[in-house]
Order: structure tokens, then sequence, then C-alpha cells
């Protein structure tokens, strides 16, 4: 479904060593060092995600917690032609407790339609590189999903393509069981990934626990995200810059460049 915020969308508080699932070996720049981030997974994630998978060995999505109603594993923001633009994804109605892994989309409702007309037509038609990635976001909203997790996965997928990202990604649903909750739960993956390093976003900094991750042998590294700033094409000279968009909206605007913007604004002082 397509509505009008009220606010672009915040960033979402969360949000044996060796080798990883099939053998592949888990390695960084440096050697000593592996680091690993753990999120939820999004619909067109926004920068921040995108820049945390950049800046991961490995990135782990998390779909064996629970899912967020009114959260933005279903949903976020694309540029509009004045206000910013929700696209949500609906989804089955179920319980409380379902996991992410678990839900399915309400497959009753036109919303690939819709999506892939707002995109298209509304949003980004007039975007400086709409049409160098428009076939592969077309085949993706000819796909019948079931699955939500599956999406948001592939809408991941081919920003990180975009971007030129090649950070590998697993789901933790692939990993394994864990039985912990919260920090726990994160050091369990981490362990299982063979981390020592856990990248985390500002808004864990209230509830993780970095003395419960130590016991298992992983540091925290706080991601400490900067936001670049880069020409959007439905703002004109005197508009202000519309921050929290999807991760597509710098990719449709700056294209083959998308990497290094976001990777200039994390080197700034």
């Amino acid at each position: 479904m397509i509505g009008e915020p009220r606010s672009p969308a915040p960033d979402p508080a969360h949000g044996d060593p060796g080798s990883a699932p099939g053998g592949t070996a888990l390695t960084s720049d440096d050697d000593a060092r592996v680091r690993v981030a753990v999120h939820q997974p999004h619909y067109w994630p926004w920068l921040g995600l995108i820049d945390k998978i950049d800046r991961s060995d490995r990135f782990i999505m998390l779909d064996t917690v629970q899912f967020e109603r009114r959260g933005w594993q279903n949903r976020n923001y694309v540029a509009g032609h004045g206000d910013p633009v929700l696209l949500t994804v609906p989804v089955a109605q179920g319980s409380r407790d379902e996991l992410i892994r678990d839900k399915k989309i309400d497959k009753s409702q036109k919303w690939r339609s819709k999506h892939f007309r707002a995109l298209s037509e509304h949003c980004y038609r007039k975007a400086p590189f709409w049409a160098d990635y428009r076939e592969e976001i077309a085949r993706l909203y000819e796909t019948e999903w079931d699955d939500l997790a599956d999406l948001a996965i592939a809408t991941t997928r081919l920003l990180t393509r975009g971007f030129g990202i090649d950070t590998p990604v697993l789901r933790a649903s692939e990993l394994g069981d864990f039985p912990g909750h919260k920090s726990e739960l994160l050091a369990q993956i981490c362990a299982k990934a063979g981390a020592d390093t856990l990248l985390s976003g500002d808004g864990a900094r209230g509830y993780l626990d970095p003395a419960v991750l130590g016991r298992y042998g992983v540091a925290v590294e706080w991601q400490e995200f900067r936001h670049p700033v880069y020409r959007q094409h439905t703002r004109g000279p005197s508009d202000d810059f519309v921050p929290r968009l999807s991760a597509i909206d710098l990719l449709l605007n700056a294209g083959p460049d998308a990497l290094g913007v976001l990777r200039q604004a994390r080197a700034r002082d």
C-alpha cells in the first residue's frame, strides 16, 4: 500500500571461529579481526543498514525474532514530489508472537503493481539512473512473493549489487537455533559466525550489553553512522535535503557513485 507519511523513517534501534556454513572462510582486511553485523530484514532498507553491510565481513539477517507491527520490516519511505511516500507491503495477520521468517505477505492485495507504479511513474521516472536499474526492479515486482523475509532480503541484495557491495549475507535461521535473547542472542550469533567484533548501530546503546558479548569473546564496535547529503532529483536548489529515505534514493540519484558518496560521509571528521 502507498501512503503519505508524517515524517521520514527513523533509524530503528537494533537496528567456532574460522569458517562459515558451507565452508566459506570468514576473513577481513585485518586477518586478526572478523566483523559481523546483525539486523532484521527491512523492505528497501535505508542507508544506515547499507552502510553497516558495507563495513562488515559478514552480515546476518535476524529473521528469527518477532515481527514488529508498524515497524520497518515491511515498509519504508522513498522520494516524492513534495513529501516522501511510504511504501508498505501488506502482511497476513497472525499471532503477535509470529517470527519474521514465518511472516506471510497478504497476496489478496495488488501491492506489487502499486509499488512499481509509484517508483516508475511518480517517484523516480526522472531520476538520473532510473533507466539503469528499471529492469531489475521490474523483475523484483514481477515475482509473486509469499514470505516477507524473502522479499525484504531480495530488495537488500538488489541495493547491495547496485552499490557494488559484496559482503556475504546470511539468515540467522540458516545458522541454527539460538536460545538467547537481546545481547545474549547477538553474542551467540556472532560466535556461530566466527566473529570477534559486532558492528552495532548507535540505536542499540540503550540495551546492548558489551559485557555479555565479551563473555563470548566478541567486542562491540559502534557504527556512528553519518548520513550523506547528495543531489536529490525531486529537490530544487532552495529545497532542504530529505534524509532517511530508502537507500534506493541514493542509488537512483548517484548510480555507480553511490558507494563513494556513502563512504565519503563516513570519512568526515
